[in-house]
């Protein structure tokens, strides 16, 4: 046989391989295996071998014999030559399992998870990716569902509800545009803190990515106006996600979340048990509780430096914003902290309700378009008690020149800005606080409440006397009406209305779209109730007004909920007219008609010198338009009529919804106002005098 240079090569090295012997040294082997019966009993009964290394493998050992041995083994192999007590693995636990859901489709299971989530109202629009859902849904008599005009319009709708009754308020729509005309509705929830659970239907998992007929990336755009997204990829992961949703909805700071369905998950069956823990809702874990112990350990100092700084100011007032409302307890804090410590008290536009404006202490909306005493308060104080508000540029003016008391108190240890609020990205954000409270304002208020200290309406009367003096100088003050035939002012509608109200404050809910009317009605309203006011704050969303107070309605249905709208914002979404007159949800609706745009025709007119680019319009005939969709309507011109036509609105049209246009002046500016860059004390009020003037150059400019 003929062998390779290779083979013979290494048929000459194995004897030299064999010196090398493969039995591993005693120190070597594990404690574990030396001590170990089974394994002495295993050498014992193998048969000894011998090589040819076992020569010199024995004069290796006798030679470590005759040498001296270490006390301790090298820390290489540092053992423990005694058995140790090793703990025997613990038997894996198997999790309770919920079968309750074998067997039904992922359209099913969101049936049952809204109902064990007690969710008794649904607003949405079907389509084809979300029909398994509307399927399962089907004659449900577990829920009532509300079928708006537009998505935008059930967006709303879940708003106001949400906002009523602080419950969640549910969508479900279709993919594609039906998922992106949720957009704006979720944003305004995201800006305003509005808890809002929203569930999208979505083309097969097989197809995504293919653009399919309405496909669109529903979780990448709205990544950025949520809370918190996700696409639901298997059915089994359906209640989880469920829970997760409403848990992120309504936890911290409230918010809107959206849940992606695509059609196979939610057509598909569930064929397997799935964990209990994962259908049943959320509950706060054991690391959250230590976590909120922790907190409440440091919130202890900043709570009695706050209270320390509120017990020694001489001028304080308390700045409230929507987050006194997110608890009832919010409000009765509110007013036991102001009674207490004899503090005046100004809101916030999502404020509104907290307080009652009634109450002396009361210096009700500030800001931009608030009132001119709350803003000269605000500037003039030496501790600002900052409660669920977040200093936006609506409430400060000019940053730099804002506060500018506190600021000095604050850096002389004798005041400043002490926030509470349950967003940290908030405080610091705009406004630098003396003190920080992070965490739920009411549960806060209530900790602090102890350390405050008693004071008089004596211990206060130079700030309240200096107070009343700017009221008595700076009034609600507004042009009258040219008599009774003349053209009725916006401002007076309001009025009137807050008057023939004024015994149902508690029954009654004001929703507004945005524009000039929203801001008089935040002005000429008298709010004394929490949760009276919905509106869109942060976004600013015009033909917000009318499916928010539907909504409002829905949640609250034996209380009088009227809709104040302009024109403009109204046709935004006047269609959901039709769907309350659907199904009769008594909604009642003004319209102030001006013909106009009217809050940039304002600034139009006051920084552009009349120059109105694209901001009037023509109105279709409201009464008629009100009518075709089976709604009773009027229209007001007068004043003299103006009462009777408010009575028959709000008592006199029954308990369907109704509709009343008040024909209003034009040009009518909404006074005070802090002009963009000026500081809050830098506002301009109503004067007859200029106020004429004004009107004049207007009308010679423009020919209106």
């Amino acid at each position: 046989m003929f062998q390779s240079t290779a083979a013979k090569k290494a048929i000459k090295t194995l004897p030299r391989a064999r010196r090398f012997s493969t039995t591993p040294a005693p120190a070597a082997i594990s404690p574990y295996r030396k001590h170990s019966p089974q394994t002495q009993a295993q050498q014992q009964q193998k048969p000894a071998r011998r090589n040819v290394s076992d020569t010199a493998t024995r004069s290796a050992q006798a030679a470590t014999a005759a040498s001296p041995q270490r006390a301790v083994p090298s820390p290489a192999f540092n053992r423990d030559e005694k058995i140790r007590d090793v703990q025997p693995l613990q038997p894996f636990r198997q999790p309770e399992m919920d079968h309750s859901f074998v067997g039904m489709t992922g359209g099913e299971i969101f049936h049952e998870m809204m109902l064990r989530h007690g969710v008794k109202h649904v607003f949405g629009y079907p389509g084809g990716a979300i029909l398994p859902v509307f399927d399962a849904i089907y004659n449900s008599d577990k829920f009532n569902f509300i079928l708006p005009r537009h998505e935008q319009g059930a967006g709303h709708m879940a708003e106001g509800y949400a906002r009523a009754s602080g419950k969640p308020g549910v969508v479900v729509v279709t993919s594609g545009p039906g998922a992106t005309n949720t957009i704006t509705p979720m944003q305004d929830a995201l800006m305003d803190g509005t808890p809002m659970v929203v569930f999208s239907g979505q083309v097969v998992t097989s197809a995504i990515g293919s653009d399919a007929f309405q496909e669109a990336d529903t979780v990448g755009i709205s990544r950025a106006c949520t809370k918190w997204n996700v696409m639901v990829k298997n059915v089994a992961e359906l209640p989880r996600r469920i829970n997760e949703a409403f848990e992120i909805a309504t936890s911290g700071r409230p918010g809107p979340v959206l849940v992606d369905l695509p059609k196979d998950v939610t057509g598909g069956k569930l064929n397997r048990p799935i964990p209990m823990a994962s259908t049943l809702p959320t509950h706060p874990s054991a690391a959250t509780m230590a976590a909120r112990e922790l907190s409440l350990k440091q919130l202890d100092g900043s709570i009695r430096r706050s209270a320390n700084l509120i017990n020694i100011a001489k001028k304080p007032v308390i700045y409230a914003g929507q987050g006194v409302l997110g608890h009832p307890d919010g409000p009765k804090l509110l007013k036991e902290l102001s009674e207490k410590s004899q503090i005046p008290v100004t809101t916030t536009l999502q404020g509104l309700g907290g307080f009652d404006e009634l109450d002396p202490k009361a210096l009700h909306m500030l800001g931009m378009h608030g009132s001119a005493y709350a803003n000269m308060a605000m500037q003039e104080a030496d501790l600002i008690i900052a409660l669920g508000g977040r200093f936006d540029d609506r409430i400060t003016g000019a940053v730099a020149r804002f506060a500018p008391q506190a600021r000095l108190a604050a850096s002389e240890g004798r005041g400043g800005i002490v926030h509470f609020d349950i967003m940290p990205k908030n405080i610091n954000k705009v406004v630098q606080a003396t003190e920080a409270v992070e965490g739920d304002v009411t549960a806060n208020l209530a900790l602090l409440m102890p350390h405050i200290e008693s004071r008089t309406e004596a211990d206060r009367k130079s700030w309240f006397d200096q107070i009343a003096a700017w009221k008595e100088r700076f009034p609600w003050a507004y042009e009258k009406e040219d008599g009774p035939d003349g053209k009725i002012k916006p401002q007076t509608v309001i009025t009137t209305l807050s008057d023939m109200t004024a015994d149902r404050k508690e029954d009654t809910i004001i929703a507004t779209g945005v524009g000039q009317h929203q801001m008089w009605a935040a002005q000429h309203f008298r709010w004394r109730t929490p949760r009276s006011m919905i509106t869109s704050g942060g976004l600013g969303t015009m033909g917000y007004g009318l499916p928010a107070a539907i909504g409002a309605k829905v949640a609250q249905p034996d209380k009088l909920v009227i809709d104040i709208d302009g024109d403009a914002s109204f046709l935004m979404t006047q269609t959901e007219l039709g769907t309350a007159a659907e199904f009769n949800i008594g909604v009642k609706v003004i319209v102030l008609n001006n013909e106009e745009q009217g809050m940039v025709t304002q600034w139009q007119s006051l920084f552009y010198n009349d120059r109105f680019a694209h901001t009037h319009q023509r109105n279709p005939d409201f009464v008629k338009l009100a009518e075709a969709m089976y709604v009773p309507a009027r229209r007001t011109t007068k004043l003299a009529t103006l009462k009777d036509d408010l009575d028959w609105l709000i008592r006199g049209s029954g308990d369907g919804p109704a509709f009343l246009e008040v024909v209003v002046d034009q040009k009518v500016p909404v006074l005070p106002m802090v002009p963009g860059g000026s500081a809050l004390h830098e506002f301009l009020v109503y004067d007859e005098a200029k106020e004429k003037a004004r009107r004049q150059k207007t009308r010679e400019r423009s020919g209106r």
